[in-house]
């Protein structure tokens, strides 16, 4: 068999997974795209219609400060047993 075959028949299975990784993350770039353009339109009726609120922050962290219940008894547990 022809070397230069050979060459091709091993790169083409790495060139079409590429091909096809490359059409995901076009399709996936896109789509954000059209998304943030929707979303600016959005904003700009709200801002027109005097509607727009301004987004609220929404803390990830428990208001706690991201103590369990477990943590603070075991805390409070071992503050007193310290005391003795």
């Amino acid at each position: 068999m022809n070397p230069v075959l050979q060459v091709l028949g091993a790169l083409l299975p790495s060139a079409g997974v590429a091909f096809l990784f490359w059409l995901a993350m076009r399709s996936i770039i896109g789509a954000d795209r059209r998304e943030r353009l929707a979303m600016a339109r959005l904003d700009a009726q709200e801002a027109a219609r005097g509607n727009a609120s301004e987004p609220t922050a929404v803390s990830a962290q428990p208001a706690d400060g991201g103590v369990d219940a477990e943590s603070r008894n075991d805390a409070s547990v071992d503050r007193h047993s310290s005391s003795s």
